[in-house]
């Protein structure tokens, strides 16, 4: 099979982890907050996929983005923020062809959990389900990310529901594995690659130090006040993360792409 080694375009889709401004310019950009966040990110600055970008030499015109903070996989009873799936059906709606040098970008799940779903299942299907919409109109190369620990972040840690959100971030995560498995095998075509959040969030806890990071535990703001060294920060909030470690997400994200087979290494030109 002949493999796609430049990519000429990203077409993003999930939540907050995701968002450059969706969200932002859907509330007449009143939220977040500019006092505490960086142009409408989840956020103090840029995020991993501009960051991955950079490394791709795309350009605005080549990003795509469709992410809204707050997305749930699935049905959602908020009209200002589509789901992963109905942000994927929009799309696919809009572009009955897509372009098959493209990589397509999904990371959602997060927010089905912390409203309270108690089950796996449909999250993990709902993502499946997105991507089968994309490989239908022609889109080959994904990336889609697991969850981090749910219930090891600053807001969630110290309250009844973290061993419970623990243990649904990894009944996600098996579930994801075995159905992208499944999925590979059904689809020649499709070239899958897993961005590891969950072990990249884990190892950044245990050697916080590797990463350039001091305080892995507590959120830079807290109300109004910041803190004085984000860089050093791994939480931004209470559940997004700093700048400084999204830029090590677009890294882990570029190596995964390119490790796949995605993108060649001597197709890049390191700047």
């Amino acid at each position: 099979m002949d493999k796609t080694h430049t990519v000429t375009g990203i077409y993003i889709f999930g939540d907050s982890l995701l968002d450059t401004g969706m969200v932002f310019q859907a509330t007449g950009r009143m939220y977040p907050p500019n006092a505490t966040y960086f142009q409408g990110r989840y956020s103090n600055g840029r995020i991993w996929i501009e960051y991955l970008s950079d490394r791709l030499h795309l350009s605005s015109k080549q990003t795509n983005n469709f992410a809204y903070g707050g997305a749930t996989t699935g049905s959602t009873s908020n009209s200002y923020v589509p789901s992963l799936l109905n942000q994927v059906q929009s799309f696919t709606q809009t572009y009955q062809k897509t372009n098959s040098d493209g990589l397509y970008i999904l990371w959602a799940g997060a927010n089905d959990y912390l409203q309270g779903l108690s089950s796996a299942t449909v999250p993990v299907k709902n993502v499946i389900s997105a991507i089968n919409l994309l490989a239908d109109t022609g889109a080959r190369n994904i990336l889609v990310a697991n969850l981090p620990d749910l219930g090891q972040l600053p807001a969630t840690k110290n309250t009844t529901n973290s061993v419970s959100l623990s243990a649904l971030t990894q009944a996600h995560n098996q579930s994801l594995r075995r159905s992208l498995k499944v999925l590979i095998q059904q689809n020649s075509q499709l070239q899958i690659a897993t961005l590891d959040a969950n072990s990249l969030y884990r190892n950044a806890m245990v050697n916080p130090a590797a990463f350039g990071f001091t305080n892995v535990i507590s959120p830079c703001i807290s109300g109004s006040n910041i803190c004085k060294n984000p860089d050093q920060f791994l939480f931004w909030d209470g559940i997004h993360p700093t700048t400084a470690a999204h830029r090590i997400i677009g890294e882990n994200a570029f190596t995964t792409i390119q490790e796949a087979g995605i993108i060649r290494s001597d197709s890049i030109l390191v700047p």
